[in-house]
Order: structure tokens, then sequence, then C-alpha cells
């Protein structure tokens, strides 16, 4: 996926249905998001227009709320958990091992924008550490030969597209 296309009539089309109502800007966000995988910076200004405010302040929440993003993300964005209780069971070997597995580094994306690897101080699964979410779906007491089973169907997932 280019960053540079996505489908910019949808863009506009959610834009215009939150038109002057200013308290939705979160909703807005989120629904761009969900849609188009990101929030293209190009979009702060009319986003902004639309809802009577200046781009600044739609800048300060998009870079506020770690759940925006204004780069694109891969299809499966996976969460190692680094949380202490992750931590004392392993999540620094449990990342290691991704990290080699995805040929990835915190934060970055995989040119196919097919995986994103991040890390988060806590997924609120202390009792499953180590802990790692791909997506919406969590993923509890790894150990080396989970984390290739759960990449290796994330990866055939891959080979069916």
């Amino acid at each position: 996926m280019d960053p540079n296309q996505f489908d910019r009539e949808k863009l506009h089309e959610i834009i215009s249905n939150y038109r002057d109502r200013r308290w939705a800007l979160i909703p807005l966000l989120q629904e761009v998001q969900e849609e188009i995988g990101f929030i293209p910076p190009e979009s702060i200004e009319p986003i902004a227009e639309a809802l009577n405010m200046f781009a600044s302040q739609v800048q300060g929440v998009i870079t506020f709320y770690s759940g925006f993003s204004l780069k694109p993300k891969g299809r499966y964005v996976l969460r190692v958990c680094r949380g202490t209780a992750c931590h004392v069971k392993g999540s620094r070997s449990i990342l290691r091992l991704v990290k080699k597995e995805l040929e990835l580094e915190e934060g970055e994306t995989s040119p196919d924008y097919r995986f994103t690897l991040e890390t988060v101080a806590c997924l609120g699964a202390c009792f499953l550490a180590p802990t790692m979410m791909v997506n919406r779906d969590y993923y509890g007491r790894l150990n080396p030969t989970k984390v290739a089973s759960v990449l290796g169907e994330y990866r055939k997932d891959k080979e069916d597209d």
C-alpha cells in the first residue's frame, strides 16, 4: 500500500458527515483511521475547516492519543507488552524473537505494509504474561514456539491474499 494511495473520496465523505460538529473530532478521527488505516496528514486542514477549528488543534489531538497514526500501519499491528508482569515473565526475549522473525524494529512497518511492530507499557492481561496483541486478538503465556506459531498463522494468511 502506497501511503499516498488512499480513497480521497471516502475521506471527504467521512469529513462531511461530521461538518460543524466540533465535539465529534475524536469520532471523526477514529472513523478516518478505521476506514483508511491512518490519518493522512493532508486531511488535517479539511477536518479543521469542517469543524471550525484550527489545524493545530486537530494535530494536537492526533499526536496526543497513541491510537492515532499519521503514517500507514501494517495490516497486522503487533503490540508486545513491556509491563512489569510481562517483563518478569520474559517479554524481552519475546520482543527479540518477534523483531528477528519480522526483521523489524519497534515502531517500524514492513515494506509491504503487512506488519507493524509496537511495544506498549501494558496490555492489561498480566495474568497471561508475557502477552502480545495482533490487531485486537490477545496471545498470552508466550514462549518461542507459541510466538512462531502465531506469526506463522499471520504469514500463512499473507500467502492466501
